[in-house]
């Protein structure tokens, strides 16, 4: 999931942008909003290998132990789709990382029912006799039927007395615990001859600053999630901006299912295909227009299933550039953008869903809009202004 192609798309940019078409509007908008990003394929790469191997020496280290098993990392986010909106020195590469209930427990997902927040669910954390294994000879104490004093003589931490608050599963005390084996762990890693690491604050998330000898540095950012059956639907440690749930609250993302989505397009599409492109360029038009950059990203995730792909080859670039400005405008107008996963019939069927997601009646990205109509008449007028 994480590997998503945009090399593609980098190297079209890169011989688009040498060649004599660059006096064109196209080349002209090409240059004032720096839209070849070529870096991200390559550093997503770095990030990959780093992260792999950190859980590498994660895996040595707690094998027998009750902390969650770390799975490999997905990449999430605009960064790992090929078409951020940022300059390169801001680009944060986000990466999920799945967590795994460890032997002798089970993870349970339930609704937070407690929270007003939609889709807010907590990790119900179970025991699980390990008494009956398959391999009877390996020694691994039970906690349900080994006593209090054994336990304790074998200095065996329970999962639930580490990381969790009651039975649940708590996002702060397991970014705490994944920061501090990182910080111990670096100096194992091979990428810490060529790079230093700075861990940068953070209650529910894993940040890192990783700086070359030259000055050059990237933000990576590990988010903790839990998947939601086999689907690409995952449970996310970290909060949407200006949410402070309780830490056991954690939220549905469809981030992955999002990042397969653009992986589908991008091997289906033309190999000059613009439409990272056009995410790009009209991420940096709405800068500071106060809409959303999701509602863009969704905008384009509708059209790239209503328009043929063939119909975004290079060449029709402004036309798309277009055809997003006026879909985000109608949309703005009735005050309603549906929800690209809920409900959604042109769905690829690449993209695995809970039985929920495709018989749900799509949210409305707008809703807030529609609830205050002094908010979309301020979201309009800015919006005409570009």
């Amino acid at each position: 999931i994480c590997e998503v192609d945009s090399s593609r798309d980098s190297e079209s940019e890169e011989s688009e942008e040498e060649s004599p078409a660059d006096t064109s509007t196209i080349g002209i908008f090409s240059r004032r909003f720096q839209l070849s990003v070529p870096k991200l394929t390559s550093r997503r790469r770095v990030v990959q290998e780093l992260l792999s191997d950190l859980l590498r020496v994660s895996h040595s280290l707690f094998s027998d132990s009750f902390f969650p098993v770390l799975e490999p990392v997905i990449g999430v986010g605009s960064a790992c789709e090929g078409w951020s909106p940022h300059k390169e020195e801001d680009v944060v590469y986000c990466m999920f990382v799945p967590l795994k209930p460890p032997h002798g427990y089970a993870f349970h997902l339930e609704p937070d029912t407690m929270q007003e927040m939609p889709q807010s669910m907590r990790v119900r954390v179970e025991l699980v006799c390990t008494c009956t294994r398959e391999q009877p000879d390996q020694k691994m104490l039970c906690f349900l039927h080994h006593s209090q004093e054994e336990l304790q003589r074998n200095q065996v931490a329970s999962l639930l007395h580490t990381l969790c608050t009651g039975p649940y599963l708590d996002g702060e005390k397991i970014a705490l615990w994944f920061q501090t084996f990182v910080i111990s762990a670096w100096s194992v890693v091979p990428q810490s001859r060529h790079y230093s690491m700075r861990v940068i604050p953070s209650s529910r998330s894993c940040k890192m600053k990783l700086m070359r000898a030259s000055g050059r540095s990237f933000f990576v950012e590990l988010v903790f999630s839990v998947q939601q059956g086999d689907s690409d639907i995952f449970l996310s440690s970290q909060p949407a901006e200006a949410l402070l749930p309780p830490s056991t609250t954690w939220l549905e993302s469809c981030a992955v299912a999002e990042a397969k989505f653009f992986k589908h397009v991008s091997m289906q599409a033309p190999a000059h295909s613009c439409h990272l492109k056009c995410l790009r360029l009209c991420a940096r038009l709405l800068e500071g227009s106060g809409l959303p950059i999701y509602a863009l990203k969704t905008t384009v995730m509708h059209l790239l299933t209503s328009i043929p792909l063939s119909e975004w080859q290079h060449k029709y670039l402004l036309m798309r550039v277009d055809d997003i400005m006026c879909y985000l405008r109608c949309c703005l107008e009735e005050k309603r953008l549906r929800h690209f996963f809920f409900g959604n019939e042109d769905m690829p069927k690449e993209i695995s869903l809970p039985p929920a997601f495709q018989g749900a009646q799509p949210l409305n990205l707008f809703q807030y809009l529609a609830k205050d109509p002094v908010a979309q008449t301020k979201a309009l007028g800015e919006f005409d202004k570009l």
